[in-house]
């Protein structure tokens, strides 16, 4: 990789590829600033509808939270989860990403206009979000989304 010595977003997700100083070039090359990374190495994704998603990320959004990110053309809302997670993940009508799927990442720093983007960026130090804490967001979550008005 490029540098070790001063750890960044952009460095910590481009050590989940499998070169990833190609994956810093795609980045840097590609318009959009997407990059195809496989899931299960370094994090899995859970993958929340956005009604759904997007509120627990807003509970989870504080010190200490893991990266979130939001594809609105799907409308789902994915976090990133230790690796395992997707394998163990009961939750009805979440769908899981891990070993031997891949998943299209931004740019970590760079606002995007369109496609995937980042709610939560992720942080040089590799913090993930916690799979108990999204469990009680996403119960706490649903139960306002069926709170009649």
């Amino acid at each position: 990789m490029s540098t070790t010595r001063h750890p960044s977003a952009l460095h910590w997700l481009a050590a989940a590829a499998p070169d990833p100083d190609a994956c810093l070039r795609t980045w840097e090359r590609t318009r959009l600033g997407l990059a195809l990374l496989p899931a299960g190495h370094r994090w899995d994704v859970l993958h929340a509808p956005g009604p759904l998603g997007r509120p627990a990320a807003a509970l989870l959004d504080r010190p200490g939270g893991g990266p979130v990110l939001e594809d609105p053309a799907g409308d789902t809302v994915g976090f990133l989860v230790p690796v395992g997670t997707a394998e163990r993940w009961t939750g009805t009508g979440i769908r899981g990403s891990g070993h031997g799927t891949w998943i299209a990442v931004p740019h970590p720093t760079r606002p995007t206009a369109r496609g995937p983007h980042w709610l939560v960026p992720p942080h040089p130090d590799g913090r993930l979000v916690d799979p108990r804490a999204l469990e009680l967001a996403l119960h706490d979550a649903a139960a306002h989304l069926h709170r009649p008005h």
